[in-house]
């Protein structure tokens, strides 16, 4: 499914969206985020290498969105942190009426995961960005222990 890594991207995406009107401190969204400064800045190279951030050097640099929340989807942010989303099919390129039903299971479960993931953007996450926890329940993992004030609901 969808590893630590690729929520760590998720967040940090979502907090830059929100809070980037220039470049962004990579130490300063860690601590925001209650990650570690050093996981996020592997994070970090895995979205600029997918061309989802990019780096500004010098002494105001830091790290931007390359494109807007529109249009950076889940699957894509997934994809820059654990590789590309591929089934395990005993043959590709094969008729699914003709092959075993792990190979169909496999298939099925790709296409959905890849519908999903492709219909979500990060500004899709911006509309409600977290939820409170009542007692009791588990807390939401886009919050993960920072204060809902740390993500607004994306404006326009």
């Amino acid at each position: 499914m969808v590893t630590k890594t690729s929520l760590s991207a998720i967040r940090a995406l979502m907090y830059t969206a929100q809070h980037g009107a220039g470049p962004l401190s990579p130490r300063r969204i860690a601590e925001e985020l209650k990650e570690s400064p050093t996981y996020l800045a592997k994070v970090t190279r895995h979205l600029v290498k997918a061309g989802l951030r990019r780096v500004e050097h010098g002494a105001k640099g830091g790290v931007r969105l390359s494109r807007a929340p529109k249009d950076v989807t889940l699957l894509a942010v997934v994809e820059a942190c654990q590789g590309e989303l591929v089934g395990d099919y005993c043959r590709p390129g094969c008729d699914l009426n003709t092959v075993c039903a792990y190979h169909r299971a496999a298939a099925e479960l790709h296409a959905a995961m890849s519908g999903v993931l492709s219909k979500w953007t990060i500004a899709d996450l911006l509309q409600k960005p977290g939820s409170i926890t009542r007692p009791g329940e588990a807390p939401c993992v886009m919050l993960n222990g920072v204060s809902p004030m740390v993500f607004k609901p994306l404006k326009g």
